[in-house]
Protein backbone atom coordinates (compact mmCIF):
# COMPACT_ATOMS: atom_id res chain seq x y z
CA UNK A 1 0.00 0.00 0.00
CA UNK A 2 1.27 3.22 -0.64
CA UNK A 3 0.10 6.31 2.11
CA UNK A 4 0.31 9.83 0.61
CA UNK A 5 -1.05 13.41 1.61
CA UNK A 6 -4.41 14.36 -0.22
CA UNK A 7 -4.41 18.80 0.41
CA UNK A 8 -4.08 19.57 3.93
CA UNK A 9 -6.90 17.29 5.45
CA UNK A 10 -6.58 13.92 4.68
CA UNK A 11 -4.79 10.95 3.52
CA UNK A 12 -4.81 8.83 0.73
CA UNK A 13 -4.35 5.13 0.83
CA UNK A 14 -3.55 3.58 -2.59
CA UNK A 15 -4.22 -0.07 -1.68
CA UNK A 16 -4.06 -1.34 -5.73
CA UNK A 17 -4.70 -0.26 -8.96
CA UNK A 18 -7.12 -2.67 -10.62
CA UNK A 19 -10.92 -2.80 -10.16
CA UNK A 20 -11.94 -6.03 -9.11
CA UNK A 21 -12.84 -8.36 -5.94
CA UNK A 22 -9.46 -9.13 -4.45
CA UNK A 23 -8.67 -5.74 -4.92
CA UNK A 24 -11.94 -4.08 -3.03
CA UNK A 25 -11.52 -7.29 -0.29
CA UNK A 26 -7.98 -5.24 0.80
CA UNK A 27 -9.90 -1.75 0.74
CA UNK A 28 -12.49 -3.49 3.13
CA UNK A 29 -9.90 -5.49 5.26
CA UNK A 30 -7.90 -1.67 5.57
CA UNK A 31 -11.36 -0.11 6.14
CA UNK A 32 -12.48 -2.56 8.80
CA UNK A 33 -8.95 -2.28 10.65
CA UNK A 34 -8.99 1.95 10.88
CA UNK A 35 -12.87 1.41 11.75
CA UNK A 36 -11.95 -1.02 14.32
CA UNK A 37 -10.12 1.12 16.77
CA UNK A 38 -10.24 4.75 15.69
CA UNK A 39 -7.31 6.72 15.58
CA UNK A 40 -7.09 10.38 17.53
CA UNK A 41 -7.59 13.18 15.02
CA UNK A 42 -9.29 11.19 12.37
CA UNK A 43 -12.66 11.84 11.39
CA UNK A 44 -13.51 10.17 8.43
CA UNK A 45 -12.18 7.36 6.32
CA UNK A 46 -13.86 6.72 2.69
CA UNK A 47 -13.58 3.45 0.67
CA UNK A 48 -13.66 3.99 -2.94
CA UNK A 49 -12.68 0.84 -5.33
CA UNK A 50 -8.60 1.13 -5.11
CA UNK A 51 -8.43 3.49 -2.27
CA UNK A 52 -9.09 4.57 1.02
CA UNK A 53 -9.41 8.30 1.85
CA UNK A 54 -8.11 9.17 5.73
CA UNK A 55 -10.16 13.00 6.80
CA UNK A 56 -8.04 14.00 10.03
CA UNK A 57 -8.60 17.49 12.01
CA UNK A 58 -5.25 19.39 12.07
CA UNK A 59 -6.69 20.97 15.50
CA UNK A 60 -7.50 17.67 17.05
CA UNK A 61 -4.37 15.49 15.30
CA UNK A 62 -1.87 18.49 17.54
CA UNK A 63 -4.19 18.20 20.50
CA UNK A 64 -3.13 14.09 19.92
CA UNK A 65 0.82 14.44 20.15
CA UNK A 66 1.03 15.04 16.15
CA UNK A 67 4.01 17.98 15.23
CA UNK A 68 2.35 20.66 13.99
CA UNK A 69 5.14 21.40 10.89
CA UNK A 70 3.97 17.60 9.59
CA UNK A 71 1.05 16.20 11.36
CA UNK A 72 0.82 14.12 7.57
CA UNK A 73 3.61 11.69 8.46
CA UNK A 74 2.97 11.98 11.74
CA UNK A 75 -0.54 10.66 10.91
CA UNK A 76 1.00 8.59 8.19
CA UNK A 77 3.11 6.16 10.71
CA UNK A 78 0.40 5.60 13.13
CA UNK A 79 -2.31 4.37 9.97
CA UNK A 80 0.65 2.28 8.72
CA UNK A 81 1.14 0.91 12.56
CA UNK A 82 -2.78 0.52 12.11
CA UNK A 83 -2.96 -1.50 8.88
CA UNK A 84 -0.48 -4.20 10.16
CA UNK A 85 -2.08 -4.75 13.05
CA UNK A 86 -5.71 -5.17 10.91
CA UNK A 87 -9.16 -5.06 12.04
CA UNK A 88 -11.03 -7.28 14.74
CA UNK A 89 -13.08 -8.92 12.64
CA UNK A 90 -16.05 -7.35 14.15
CA UNK A 91 -17.38 -5.61 11.09
CA UNK A 92 -20.53 -5.91 9.73
CA UNK A 93 -20.77 -9.42 7.50
CA UNK A 94 -21.46 -8.50 3.51
CA UNK A 95 -25.48 -9.71 3.23
CA UNK A 96 -26.65 -11.22 -0.16
CA UNK A 97 -29.93 -8.70 -1.26
CA UNK A 98 -32.45 -9.97 -3.74
CA UNK A 99 -33.20 -6.45 -5.68
CA UNK A 100 -36.60 -6.87 -7.97
CA UNK A 101 -36.88 -4.99 -11.15
CA UNK A 102 -39.28 -4.28 -13.41
CA UNK A 103 -37.41 -3.82 -16.68
CA UNK A 104 -38.30 -2.03 -19.64
CA UNK A 105 -41.34 0.25 -20.58
CA UNK A 106 -41.27 3.50 -18.72
CA UNK A 107 -39.28 1.93 -16.10
CA UNK A 108 -36.56 1.39 -18.15
CA UNK A 109 -36.49 3.77 -21.22
CA UNK A 110 -32.56 2.77 -22.51
CA UNK A 111 -33.22 -0.77 -22.42
CA UNK A 112 -33.58 -0.79 -26.16
CA UNK A 113 -29.92 1.58 -26.41
CA UNK A 114 -28.55 -0.96 -24.50
CA UNK A 115 -29.62 -3.65 -26.45
CA UNK A 116 -28.73 -2.22 -29.54
CA UNK A 117 -24.69 -1.38 -28.31
CA UNK A 118 -24.62 -5.00 -27.19
CA UNK A 119 -26.36 -6.58 -30.34
CA UNK A 120 -28.56 -8.41 -28.33
CA UNK A 121 -32.44 -8.43 -28.05
CA UNK A 122 -34.06 -6.29 -24.86
CA UNK A 123 -35.24 -9.70 -23.64
CA UNK A 124 -31.34 -10.84 -23.83
CA UNK A 125 -30.19 -8.07 -22.03
CA UNK A 126 -32.47 -8.21 -19.34
CA UNK A 127 -31.67 -11.55 -18.64
CA UNK A 128 -28.17 -11.24 -18.73
CA UNK A 129 -28.32 -8.70 -16.29
CA UNK A 130 -30.62 -10.58 -14.01
CA UNK A 131 -28.06 -13.85 -14.29
CA UNK A 132 -25.13 -12.14 -12.88
CA UNK A 133 -24.37 -12.19 -9.01
CA UNK A 134 -22.79 -8.59 -8.25
CA UNK A 135 -20.94 -7.06 -5.44
CA UNK A 136 -21.80 -3.39 -4.22
CA UNK A 137 -17.95 -1.91 -4.48
CA UNK A 138 -18.70 0.84 -2.50
CA UNK A 139 -21.59 3.74 -2.05
CA UNK A 140 -21.48 7.56 -3.23
CA UNK A 141 -22.60 10.02 -5.34
CA UNK A 142 -25.95 10.04 -3.05
CA UNK A 143 -26.75 8.26 -0.09
CA UNK A 144 -27.08 4.76 -0.59
CA UNK A 145 -26.30 5.11 -4.54
CA UNK A 146 -24.57 1.28 -4.28
CA UNK A 147 -21.86 1.32 -7.63
CA UNK A 148 -22.41 -2.76 -8.46
CA UNK A 149 -19.36 -4.37 -10.42
CA UNK A 150 -19.79 -7.61 -12.31
CA UNK A 151 -21.88 -6.80 -15.03
CA UNK A 152 -21.29 -8.92 -18.13
CA UNK A 153 -19.02 -7.32 -20.38
CA UNK A 154 -20.45 -7.35 -23.51
CA UNK A 155 -23.44 -4.96 -21.60
CA UNK A 156 -21.30 -2.15 -21.02
CA UNK A 157 -23.35 0.85 -22.55
CA UNK A 158 -21.45 4.86 -22.35
CA UNK A 159 -23.40 7.34 -20.62
CA UNK A 160 -26.19 9.11 -22.17
CA UNK A 161 -24.76 12.45 -23.67
CA UNK A 162 -27.19 14.77 -22.00
CA UNK A 163 -27.96 13.66 -18.73
CA UNK A 164 -31.41 13.54 -16.89
CA UNK A 165 -32.40 16.58 -15.30
CA UNK A 166 -34.50 13.89 -12.87
CA UNK A 167 -34.16 10.37 -12.25
CA UNK A 168 -36.61 8.41 -10.38
CA UNK A 169 -35.79 6.59 -7.49
CA UNK A 170 -35.19 3.07 -7.89
CA UNK A 171 -33.92 3.57 -10.89
CA UNK A 172 -31.06 0.36 -12.38
CA UNK A 173 -28.90 2.12 -14.41
CA UNK A 174 -25.64 1.14 -16.73
CA UNK A 175 -23.04 3.20 -16.99
CA UNK A 176 -19.87 1.64 -18.76
CA UNK A 177 -18.66 -1.50 -17.43
CA UNK A 178 -20.90 -0.49 -14.03
CA UNK A 179 -24.73 -1.14 -12.94
CA UNK A 180 -26.11 0.85 -10.24
CA UNK A 181 -29.34 2.15 -8.50
CA UNK A 182 -30.42 5.20 -7.72
CA UNK A 183 -31.68 5.73 -4.08
CA UNK A 184 -32.97 8.95 -4.54
CA UNK A 185 -34.49 11.43 -7.42
CA UNK A 186 -31.51 13.06 -8.40
CA UNK A 187 -30.33 14.31 -11.71
CA UNK A 188 -28.29 10.99 -13.84
CA UNK A 189 -26.60 10.38 -17.02
CA UNK A 190 -27.06 6.35 -16.76
CA UNK A 191 -28.97 4.43 -19.29
CA UNK A 192 -32.03 3.30 -17.67
CA UNK A 193 -33.04 -0.22 -18.41
CA UNK A 194 -35.72 -0.84 -15.65
CA UNK A 195 -36.45 -0.15 -11.54
CA UNK A 196 -37.00 -1.83 -8.21
CA UNK A 197 -39.62 -0.49 -6.13
CA UNK A 198 -37.32 -1.31 -2.82
CA UNK A 199 -36.33 1.59 -0.69
CA UNK A 200 -32.69 1.74 -0.99
CA UNK A 201 -32.66 4.54 1.51
CA UNK A 202 -34.69 5.21 4.15
CA UNK A 203 -33.20 8.29 6.86
CA UNK A 204 -35.33 6.84 9.44
CA UNK A 205 -33.18 4.26 9.97
CA UNK A 206 -29.46 2.95 11.25
CA UNK A 207 -28.02 2.60 9.12
CA UNK A 208 -30.15 4.13 6.42
CA UNK A 209 -28.93 2.04 3.52
CA UNK A 210 -30.24 -0.60 2.19
CA UNK A 211 -26.90 -1.61 0.23
CA UNK A 212 -23.48 -1.70 1.74
CA UNK A 213 -20.00 -2.24 0.45
CA UNK A 214 -19.02 -6.10 0.32
CA UNK A 215 -22.79 -6.78 0.28
CA UNK A 216 -23.95 -8.89 -2.52
CA UNK A 217 -26.95 -8.37 -4.87
CA UNK A 218 -29.15 -10.57 -7.48
CA UNK A 219 -30.94 -8.84 -9.23
CA UNK A 220 -34.73 -10.58 -10.07
CA UNK A 221 -36.73 -9.84 -13.18
CA UNK A 222 -40.47 -9.04 -12.16
CA UNK A 223 -43.83 -7.74 -13.62
CA UNK A 224 -45.53 -4.38 -14.01
CA UNK A 225 -48.36 -6.02 -11.41
CA UNK A 226 -45.66 -7.54 -8.98
CA UNK A 227 -44.09 -3.78 -8.98
CA UNK A 228 -47.36 -2.88 -8.04
CA UNK A 229 -47.92 -5.34 -5.21
CA UNK A 230 -44.01 -5.02 -3.88
CA UNK A 231 -44.37 -1.37 -3.95
CA UNK A 232 -47.07 -1.02 -1.68
CA UNK A 233 -45.45 -2.91 0.71
CA UNK A 234 -42.16 -0.88 0.29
Amino acid sequence: MRIMPLGDSALRIEVGDTMDERTLARVRAADDALRSAPLEGVVEVVPAYTTLTVYYDFSAAIAAGAPADDVPKWLTARVTERLKKGGKGKSRAPQRIEIPVCYGGEFGPDLGRVAREAKLSEEEVVRRHAKKEYIVALTGFSPGFAYLLGMPKELATPRLAKPRTEVAPGSVGIAGAQTGIYPLTTPGGWNLIGRTPLRLFRPENNPPTLLRAGDRVQFRAVTREEFAKLEGKA
